[in-house]
């Protein structure tokens, strides 16, 4: 019988919050309760934002919060040539691109089209998808782009993708059965960029499969993420998880907690005199 393989993998660029809690120790529980395994991933492809000390701060709270984990932790700084071999395959099967609109022309560009009578598409977050050059420059503009060597992103070009990846895509979620992927509604995601070896669609993939995880017990902020997540499986030939998106801790607006709007850290929680146990009450556990 095979194990139960559990993960969280959390960036360090910013404290942890109760929504960070909540799904670390779900993940926690389910291993020790099915008696699987429970791996801790750092996702620190962003080595500026993602520092040592903010890392450390995160390993302190998850252990203050009564959590263990097997060593050694995998850090995806000290992993890119995993990612660099995972494009190039990708790379092989045509249907990667090089990219080199700007976020500024992106912005101009679909402002353009949302002030016409059909607003531009945009992902399941929200975010506008990627128009292509061709669109929006000229075949001179991209040759002198190409020519002086520029920034760009490497992006999967999402039509070609599906089309070789075959048959509908689907994955299985626990509670509720097989559910339909859809990665086109995504359009053309970046999968790398000329300074950055890697994306988090890509490494995550590539970390599960090589970590062995079997079982994913994450947030539903990343539910629809998973279309493009069995999409690059297919591609790549990775083994698929079965999948379980848990609910969000909300605040009292509504809102799902964040770092990057400063919502209460577990630093501050620990130090304001708030115990482990009064935690997971908070958090319904």
């Amino acid at each position: 019988m095979n194990v139960p393989v559990y993960r969280f993998a959390p960036s360090p660029n910013g404290h942890l919050h109760l929504g960070h809690a909540y799904s670390a120790i779900l993940n926690y529980e389910a291993a020790r309760q099915s008696g699987g395994r429970f791996l801790l991933r750092i996702e620190d492809i962003d080595t500026v934002r993602c520092t040592p000390q903010l890392q450390q701060d995160m390993l302190e709270d998850l252990s203050w919060l009564g959590l263990q984990w097997e060593l050694p932790v995998r850090k995806q700084s000290e992993h890119f040539g995993d990612y660099t071999k995972a494009l190039q395959k990708l790379e092989a099967l045509g249907v990667v691109y090089k990219a080199y609109l700007t976020r500024a022309q992106i912005k101009r560009f679909v402002a353009k089209q949302d002030a016409s009578d059909t607003p531009w598409p945009r992902d399941p977050d929200g975010a506008p998808l990627y128009p292509g050059d061709n669109g929006v420059l000229t075949k001179q503009e991209q040759q002198t782009l190409h020519n002086s060597e520029a920034p760009y992103a490497l992006r999967l070009n999402m039509t070609k993708a599906i089309k070789l990846a075959g048959d509908p895509l689907s994955w299985t979620e626990a509670q509720h059965g097989l559910m339909q992927a859809n990665p086109a509604a995504w359009g053309d995601v970046v999968l790398a960029r000329k300074d950055t070896p890697t994306s988090y669609h890509l490494s995550v993939v590539v970390d599960d499969a090589l970590q062995g995880i079997t079982y994913i017990l994450r947030g539903k902020d990343l539910y629809h993420a998973t279309s493009v997540h069995r999409l690059l499986q297919t591609l790549l030939e990775l083994p698929e998880p079965l999948y379980e998106h848990h609910d969000l801790i909300l605040d009292e607006t509504g809102r799902k907690l964040a770092k990057s709007a400063k919502d209460t850290a577990l630093r501050e929680l620990r130090a304001s005199g708030i115990t482990p146990a009064q935690i997971r009450a908070r958090l319904g556990l």
